[in-house]
């Protein structure tokens, strides 16, 4: 049972299911596995959080668990065949609610802004299946989530200049995808 100590941990960690649900998502390409993906970074940030010592945020914290989740996730099923079902359930990526644009409101046409905002939620889950788990990761959490290249590296544990490659990589494949 939980006790009322344990309430507002859980709270604050519940708190992000909503988002960490979208971001994984958009990294396995599936809703349902990103689903079974929170729940793995929940368990895994519960059983860590007395090992938590607020040296970065909490966000970012669990953001880093649940990259690394989907990260072993997504070699995992490389490593494996996948059910007919699952195959075709990643095909259809653009029927998932809840998308995450990288569009934002400008001074243009409300008309242009919405066409382009439906654009990228449609073509982001297509492209971003033709990149490498980490270069997908780096790209969702700088166009997307507007992380810095530095708060990149050090939830990957690498360098900055590593993560700005990644990224060009990333770029340059989705650019070729989309032309």
């Amino acid at each position: 049972t939980v006790t009322d100590q344990q309430v507002e941990p859980i709270e604050r960690l519940e708190a992000f299911q909503g988002e960490l649900t979208r971001y994984g998502a958009r990294m396995l390409g599936s809703r349902f596995e990103a689903e079974d993906a929170v729940q793995e970074t929940m368990v895994r940030a519960w059983n860590a959080l007395d090992r938590f010592e607020g040296r970065s945020q909490l966000r970012s914290w669990l953001y880093r668990i649940c990259t690394n989740v989907c990260l072993d996730m997504l070699a995992s099923r490389q490593r494996r065949a996948l059910p007919v079902h699952a195959a075709s359930e990643r095909g259809n990526l653009t029927a998932e609610p809840n998308p995450i644009t990288t569009v934002r409101p400008s001074d243009g046409d409300p008309a242009d802004v919405a066409l382009a905002r439906e654009s990228v939620r449609l073509a982001l889950p297509i492209l971003l299946r033709y990149l490498p788990p980490k270069q997908r990761a780096v790209l969702m959490l700088r166009d997307v989530l507007h992380w810095s290249a530095s708060e990149i590296a050090e939830l990957l544990g690498t360098s900055a200049a590593s993560v700005n490659s990644a990224l060009q990589r990333a770029r340059a494949t989705v650019r070729r995808r989309r032309a």
